[in-house]
């Protein structure tokens, strides 16, 4: 049957359209869907290989021009080799219908070197991954498509290396296992989820995007946070309850502490390449009531503070 046929689609038809075409039928034909149904498995090997060869530019221009047929073998050009005397047509040896001058077959001194038209029609011929006539092996059959996934993962979740549940095109559930070091635009590939193909199935491409948090922020492999304490906190210090990606902490925030100030929570950042894991960096940010009569007493009649701006010169 020819090719086009055994796909459902026109001679003409685009790339995109014989690859739609294969899917569809793949889908249905596949051996795992249709283990009572020898004629299914048949089909699907011959629709296989028919989009094994009309996915290939070079194969299919020379199946369209006729010179190879729906194997992918050459056909045989001048009618064939099997009869006839080549060359010997006349007496005294001149060629009379040969290869450029060939006396008596292929064995006179004149004798054609016709190395280099064999090797055109064979060198890419034969089923496939066979070898040629003449020794040269067919490219290996073609993989099935690779299949692309976007995958959501809460920012948390990321920095604490949650599995991540997902759900494949032929319907399986698996619980990915996120790598150390993923970031947003990471890549994870898993080999043999795609779609079947000749060669086997292709991959499946999963592409990681972090969603943003409210409230941390990713620096590297560290998480950073901007705490915000009271003016009693800051100034007589104590323990604070702070949030990190693997749930809350008690932090300690030192006697005298002003907005600004930098505390190190170890490990609760992403996981790094080498095994350890970032840290969270809390900035404190001290928080002045905008209406509080004690305070703005205190204020009114403190003399303490001296010049915090003496460091830039003013």
């Amino acid at each position: 049957m020819d090719l086009y046929a055994r796909l459902g689609v026109k001679r003409g038809a685009d790339d995109a359209e014989i690859k739609k075409a294969y899917r569809s039928l793949a889908k249905q034909l596949h051996p795992d869907r249709n283990k009572d149904n020898p004629k299914a498995a048949e089909r699907f090997a011959q629709v296989t290989g028919a989009y094994d060869l009309l996915s290939d530019k070079d194969k299919r221009a020379r199946y369209d021009r006729g010179e190879i047929d729906e194997e992918g073998n050459p056909k045989m050009p001048f009618g064939g080799f099997g009869g006839g005397n080549y060359g010997g047509g006349r007496p005294g040896g001149a060629a009379g219908g040969g290869f450029g001058g060939a006396s008596n077959g292929f064995g006179g001194a004149e004798t054609a070197d016709i190395s280099d038209l064999f090797e055109g029609l064979f060198s890419r011929g034969g089923g496939a991954g066979g070898s040629s006539p003449f020794g040269r092996r067919n490219a290996p059959p073609a993989k099935g498509a690779d299949i692309v996934y976007r995958l959501t993962v809460p920012f948390s979740e990321a920095a604490t290396s949650e599995p991540q549940r997902i759900t494949l095109a032929d319907g399986k559930t698996i619980d990915l296992k996120l790598p150390p070091g993923v970031e947003d635009g990471t890549k994870i590939r898993l080999a043999g989820k795609g779609e079947p193909g000749p060669g086997g199935a292709g991959d499946a491409i999963i592409n990681v995007v972090i969603e943003p948090h409210r409230f941390f922020i990713r620096d590297g492999n560290d998480v950073r946070l901007t705490l915000p304490v009271t003016l009693r906190e800051a100034v007589l210090g104590g323990k604070v309850k702070v949030p990190t990606p693997d749930g809350p902490v008690m932090l300690t925030v030192p006697k005298g502490s002003s907005s600004g100030k930098v505390l190190r929570i170890k490990g609760r950042g992403f996981p790094a390449k080498g095994g350890t894991r970032g840290d969270e960096l809390v900035t404190l940010a001290v928080d002045v009531p905008s209406d509080d009569a004690a305070l703005e007493a205190f204020a009114a009649d403190w003399a303490g503070g001296g010049n915090p701006r003496a460091g830039l010169g003013v």
